[in-house]
């Protein structure tokens, strides 16, 4: 009976699992890359509110921000749906001691102005009702 070379057994046992797609542990499969769509799609609007409401909660500002203008939305399909958002937003009147965070009004004296353009990517799993920020970055406009 011939015998096989425990090097090549494992060699073999690998390029066997990697044609059959297994993914590496914790890894995501992406069935489906980022693609434009519609700022105005429920998931995306969901993943916006979600991603101001955390950047507001980890801000140290005493005012609460808003988007003032949504540059790009993606949606990449993975175990989850993941959104790509790269938003511009800004200081608003509404101090976050008031507990009024949407519909504010921006400020408009120049001293007060803030403006960031910032990315967001939050993953989303609405069966589950499920929301995950992966990725917040802002730069000052």
């Amino acid at each position: 009976m011939a015998r096989i070379c425990p090097g090549l057994l494992l060699w073999m046992t690998m390029a066997a699992l990697a044609s059959r797609g297994v993914q590496a542990w914790g890894s995501k499969k992406v069935t489906r890359e980022f693609q434009d769509i519609p700022a105005s799609y429920v998931y995306v609007q969901q993943a916006l509110w979600f991603a101001m409401s955390e950047y507001n909660k980890a801000s140290k500002d005493t005012y609460v921000y808003e988007v003032m203008n949504i540059l790009r939305s993606q949606e990449q399909v993975t175990d989850s749906l993941d959104y790509l958002l790269e938003v511009e937003i800004e200081r608003t009147k509404c101090k976050k001691i008031s507990g009024k965070t949407e519909n504010c009004l921006a400020q408009e004296d120049p001293q007060m102005q803030k403006k960031f353009y910032c990315t967001f990517i939050v993953a989303s799993k609405p069966w589950k009702f499920e929301l995950k920020m992966l990725k917040k970055e802002c730069n000052p406009i």
